[in-house]
């Protein structure tokens, strides 16, 4: 867009400074709305099992559709987004988990329930690839990694926050109530979305200076693609590689903090129900903190060592790596407490790498290819959770947690030599601090 037309739009409303991270806010309310109708399943399960007559087998198959969708839909639901444009694009993906959620309350039996999951998993699937897609239109490269830093907290807030506002909504309305409020919820966060987000080019409240901000180092977006060509491309990239086999070996350490530490402190470390209440939100905490800090350790890197933009991005992933290391320690207490401890050093860790890999998804691949990129990121991640959730079931009656923690010590490491082989650039470039 030329500066003349930037201006016409620009004049005739009121700008706001640093407009891009008040439209980084409105992503990440809408992404805690999307963990809060996510999570409502989890919370409410119990009473579910008992008034649909579920058995404990019928209620796997029903979340085990959630983690189906959600592992297939996200490149669709990227490359829709890529197509279609993000504020299109995700309201519709928002539009449809707020009245798949709300439409749990009328599930007479498990199928249904499944059915609805599965729509639902689809639906938010859409949140992953937008994430990279928003970073993409709204930051210049040198913000990126602070921007993805930030955009990782919608994730786990979203996780810490879904237990006590459904239990609220649970109290005063029951469970069906529940899944309509937090459904509705979305729906508002849909209104906002509709009402205030734009892209750069059209908004009317984007200053010319921010705006040619933005823009300064932005590549031109290439031609719009079908899917299976999108894929075709993305798959020749040694990048690809680099990045998704990394999530797919950081992924199952969030499966373990999201579905099997509770179970793990009252099985094997003697906690009780209140007492894993009071701890067992700590690990999302400190993976919110991981997520905040993991932009800023780039800059550290870039004026202390000198690397460049991708060597700093990817050096911050690797001291998330490192940090997984208190995983494996696990396996040698017996204290809760330290249990806890670990387990949210490991969560911190597996943010920074998680945000990392995303902001690498924006750097190193075509905008108009980032929302898928990162939907087939995001699918990589969610084919080692649901494999390692099968693991779990399989093998912690018989060998216990302690090896499954080991290994999961270890994975990231193995992740970080892919991801320094394949993404890693070779040469510092001597203009890296001016770029910056």
């Amino acid at each position: 867009m030329s500066n003349d037309v930037v201006k016409a739009v620009s004049s005739s409303a009121r700008k706001f400074k640093n407009l891009r991270w008040y439209i980084l806010i409105l992503f990440l309310i809408g992404v805690t709305v999307n963990y809060i109708t996510r999570n409502s399943l989890g919370i409410l399960a119990s009473e579910l099992i008992s008034d649909l007559k579920m058995t404990t087998e019928q209620y796997s198959y029903v979340v085990a559709s959630f983690q189906l969708a959600y592992t297939i839909f996200q490149p669709l639901c990227g490359w829709f987004i890529d197509v279609i444009g993000l504020k299109i694009g995700f309201a519709i993906c928002a539009v449809i988990w707020s009245v798949a959620c709300m439409l749990h309350a009328g599930a007479g039996n498990w199928i249904q329930l499944a059915i609805l999951r599965f729509i639902m998993g689809g639906s938010e699937a859409g949140a992953t690839p937008a994430n990279a897609k928003v970073i993409a239109e709204w930051f210049p490269k040198k913000e990126r990694p602070v921007a993805a830093g930030w955009a990782g907290v919608g994730f786990s807030i979203g996780a810490m926050l879904a237990p006590p506002i459904i239990v609220i909504f649970h109290v005063a309305l029951g469970w069906k109530g529940a899944f309509i409020v937090s459904g509705a919820l979305a729906l508002v966060w849909v209104l906002l979305w509709w009402k205030f987000y734009h892209n750069p080019d059209k908004h009317p409240n984007l200053s010319v200076e921010e705006h040619q901000y933005i823009e300064q180092d932005q590549e031109p977006v290439q031609e719009k693609l079908s899917f299976f060509k999108s894929i075709k491309i993305l798959s020749k990239e040694r990048k690809f590689y680099g990045i998704c086999i990394p999530a797919f070996l950081a992924e199952p350490a969030w499966a373990v903090f999201s579905f099997w530490v509770p179970l793990y402190l009252a099985r094997e470390m003697g906690m009780e129900l209140k007492q894993i209440a009071l701890f067992a939100w700590l690990p999302f905490l400190a993976a919110d903190l991981g997520s905040i800090a993991s932009g800023y350790l780039t800059k550290l890197y870039i004026k202390f060592f000198g690397f460049t933009r991708i060597n700093s991005v990817i050096a911050s992933s690797v001291t998330g790596a490192f940090l997984m290391l208190s995983l494996a320690l696990i396996a040698v207490t017996k204290d809760p407490y330290v249990v806890i401890l670990l387990i949210s050093i490991g969560g911190f860790g597996h943010q920074v790498i998680s945000c990392m890999l995303s902001a690498l998804v924006v750097d190193c691949f075509d905008k108009g290819q980032v929302a898928t990129m990162n939907g087939l990121r995001g699918s990589s991640a969610w084919i080692a959770s649901f494999l390692f959730s099968l693991i779990i079931g399989a093998f912690s009656e018989t060998i216990g947690f302690n090896p499954l923690f080991v290994a999961m010590g270890f994975f990231d490491l193995i992740g970080a030599i892919f991801l320094i082989t394949l993404v890693g650039e070779r040469r510092k470039k001597a203009s890296a601090l001016n770029n910056q």
